[in-house]
């Protein structure tokens, strides 16, 4: 009798515990977690709202260590790379190519695009739940992390994994008339974001002839190609003679990851305290 009313008292105690979880700690965490994300949007440049206003231009400089052979500086505003000014030293005759975008032209980064918008699902998915809004059940809590979570993965992934492309891929890109004077025929470039760092590919080729004894094995996708790899264009065949890296690491990228990953905590440990709860109980009242 005494253990019954013990349990008794014990479950009514978990039950005012649950309450007050679900009534006030559930809403201090998703109001930190806006406050982060907010703070990660501001990074993607992202206007508040009700303000305008044009986005800053940043300045980088290229670089890799060891070589040379590749330099420039880039400019990114936002989402856009609004110039490349790049100076490629060729190998065989260290000839100096210089090559920059056009005035008319900037290159959307699909990577920081797509994160910026999966950061924002994630503010909408918060906000819909406001201090107002009374969570009923530890599932819905659940649910709604889940949610968050799932977009704040995908906006880490499309910063961390650049596209796997093939080499024609690549060089069908618009990415090859923007530059002025135009990029020769055996130069391929390439933009993507790893992690917090802004990178340049720049791919040398020499044509294939008919009668080359060589055996032709065209290559598929690859973040980075290697020198060997075959492909055909234009119904030429090609091969990569050299291939140049040289990249420059945006701070701002950097600060977005590091939101990521704490908010990503923060959602996991609220995941943490509920499922806590349910162990207490031998049925799923949430």
């Amino acid at each position: 009798m005494a253990a019954a009313m013990a349990s008794t008292a014990e479950r009514a105690v978990l039950e005012e515990e649950f309450k007050w979880l679900l009534q006030e700690e559930v809403h201090a965490v998703l109001k930190q977690l806006q406050d982060i994300l907010k703070e990660a949007s501001h990074r993607f440049a992202l206007p508040a709202s009700g303000s305008g206003g044009a986005v800053k231009q940043e300045n980088f400089v290229l670089s890799t260590l060891g070589t040379d052979q590749v330099k420039g500086v880039l400019t990114l505003q936002g989402d856009a790379l609004c110039q490349a000014d790049v100076n490629l030293k060729m190998p065989r005759n260290n000839q100096l190519l210089h090559f920059a975008f056009r005035e008319d032209k900037q290159w959307k980064l699909q990577q920081i695009q797509d994160a910026r918008n999966h950061v924002n699902q994630a503010i909408y998915l918060l906000m819909n739940r406001d201090v107002n809004y009374q969570f009923k059940t530890g599932s819905e809590v659940l649910k709604l992390m889940d949610a968050v979570m799932l977009q704040l993965s995908r906006a880490r992934n499309r910063l961390t994994t650049p596209a796997t492309l093939t080499l024609p891929e690549i060089a069908s890109s618009g990415l090859t008339k923007m530059f002025t004077p135009a990029l020769p025929p055996d130069i391929l470039v390439n933009f993507y974001i790893n992690l917090n760092k802004l990178c340049l590919t720049v791919y040398q080729l020499h044509v294939l002839q008919p009668s080359t004894t060589k055996n032709f094995k065209p290559s598929g996708g690859s973040i980075l190609h290697n020198p060997g790899a075959m492909f055909e264009f234009g119904n030429q065949r090609y091969e990569v003679s050299h291939v140049h890296k040289v990249e420059c690491v945006v701070p701002w990228l950097n600060d977005a990851l590091v939101f990521f990953t704490v908010s990503l905590q923060l959602c996991q440990q609220l995941k943490d305290k509920i499922s806590v709860f349910s162990s207490y109980w031998n049925y799923r009242p949430y």
